[in-house]
């Protein structure tokens, strides 16, 4: 069984009312998914609270997943207040038109000494985007790619078959730039459904790059992308991994546990503007600070949440300028 939630984002503010007039948000999801599994009784973990340094820290890779919904102006770094936010970085590859292919790019971040990939996110506007994140089947990695590991292992079907369309592609190019730039860091960035390719992402670098490589990943209003087999093998993989979440975002807790899907480690929920905590575990459901706590089920959320601001920082297409 499937709902249909429309969301009027005309109102939003004037901004958005000029360039979505007349849209709608529509997410659909399985009941199942929507609602929290029942779970048994967990002893509950201490959560972090960030500072205003740690929150500060984050406000460049928010502006590369921004900037991978802005197509115009990527390939010479001039696609509005995203790029303006990072000068000096290079963008070395670009491709995806957004539909059929989520848009991305490659290249290297002096700043950092360190590779970016970046996937844009779920586009209301672009149907077979909503049509991936409403495929919520999973099935084993194509070993080819993710050589190594078990077929107990499984992740979202839309998600893992988009991911395939560009990994090797990016893989070369990311290769490149690690050697003509003598750098051993590679950064993976996405926010929604571009979370879940950043996902992918990492584990298939830590299994196709040098063991000394130092992969990170920052994901923002990322949607569950595998099993719990999955989401340990991100832990082990990837300890440097963030997964940033904003308020009352329902995208974060589907598809639902119960249906077999879990969240790696990295959980930082953005409460309030200048709020957040660091929550520890994977998909911790033991603190009333956590996005599982604050949204039992996507009727308790607020989809306009999906948008941001992550501390000040939207990101959507109609955010590109």
């Amino acid at each position: 069984m499937c709902i249909v939630l429309r969301v009027d984002i005309t109102g939003l503010k004037s901004r958005v009312r000029a360039k979505m007039f007349g849209r709608s948000l529509t997410v659909c999801a399985f009941i199942a998914a929507a609602m929290a599994a029942p779970t048994a009784m967990l002893e509950k973990r201490a959560v972090t609270p960030l500072s205003s340094g740690d929150l500060a820290g984050l406000t460049p890779f928010t502006q590369f997943a921004r900037a991978a919904y802005c197509s115009d102006g990527l390939k010479n770094w001039s696609c509005g207040p995203a790029c303006d936010a990072l000068p000096g970085f290079q963008p070395t590859l670009v491709g995806g038109d957004g539909n059929a292919v989520q848009i991305f790019f490659v290249g290297y971040w002096p700043d950092q000494n360190t590779v970016v990939v970046a996937h844009e996110g779920t586009d209301p506007t672009q149907l077979v985007s909503v049509l991936t994140d409403a495929n919520i089947l999973k099935d084993a990695l194509d070993t080819s790619l993710f050589p190594g590991v078990s077929s107990d292992v499984q992740v979202h079907d839309g998600f893992r078959n988009e991911h395939a369309l560009t990994a090797p592609q990016i893989l070369t190019e990311v290769k490149n730039l690690m050697a003509a730039h003598n750098t051993k860091s590679v950064t993976c960035i996405g926010h929604s459904l571009g979370g879940a390719l950043a996902e992918l992402d990492a584990v298939f670098f830590a299994l196709n790059l040098p063991s000394s490589t130092n992969i990170r990943a920052f994901t923002y209003g990322t949607p569950r992308v595998g099993n719990p087999a999955w989401a340990q093998l991100v832990d082990a993989k990837v300890p440097n991994f963030k997964r940033i979440n904003n308020e009352k975002d329902i995208v974060p807790i589907v598809p639902g546990r119960f249906l077999g899907f879990g969240h790696p480690a990295g959980e930082i929920h953005i409460i309030s503007p200048g709020n957040a905590v660091s929550c520890p575990g994977d998909d911790d459901a033991t603190d009333n600070q956590c996005i599982i706590k604050t949204v039992p089920n996507i009727f308790e959320g607020n989809i306009l949440n999906h948008l941001g601001p992550y501390e000040g920082v939207s990101i959507g297409t109609i955010f590109c300028s």
